[in-house]
């Protein structure tokens, strides 16, 4: 059975597609869950494709990963800025972790540059839209091989 790397999405991801496509693009997080598979069919990994708009379901989900994902591709949304909870749901992680940000959170609001979950990711893609997340699945693999 092929390794598995989860794709944890925090608050309002589940509407890609339809929220500012101006800013988000039309893909929707289907489009994404297809995007990471493919991505990581290159590593003989698989995916796990997840999303919540609850800030504790999401510790629940990097807490179980500990025994089930052997990488964790996160955008956490809004919760990269405020939330020390996920931080440290990550710091008990052990394998990669790869944050990830379809827009330029540093073009964004000032609230908006600083992120708790970058304290521990061991790679950030921002601002490259969805096609980002393929990239930090590609990090992740490279990051188990070595």
């Amino acid at each position: 059975m092929a390794d598995t790397i989860l794709i944890l999405n925090g608050p309002n991801l589940n509407m890609l597609g339809k929220r500012q496509p101006d800013l988000y693009g039309d893909e929707t997080l289907n489009d994404v869950a297809r995007l990471c598979a493919e991505a990581a069919s290159a590593f003989d990994c698989g995916v796990e494709m997840r999303q919540s708009n609850f800030e504790g379901q999401l510790v629940d989900w990097i807490q179980d990963a500990r025994e089930s994902a052997v990488g964790i591709v996160i955008n956490p949304g809004a919760y990269s800025h405020t939330s020390i909870a996920i931080l440290d749901a990550l710091h008990m992680f052990e394998g990669p972790v790869v944050e990830v940000h379809v827009s330029n959170i540093h073009a964004r609001e000032s609230f908006r540059h600083h992120s708790y979950v970058s304290k521990r990711a061991d790679a950030i893609i921002i601002g490259c839209g969805v096609q980002g997340y393929g990239f930090a699945v590609q990090r992740v693999g490279a990051l188990l091989k070595k």
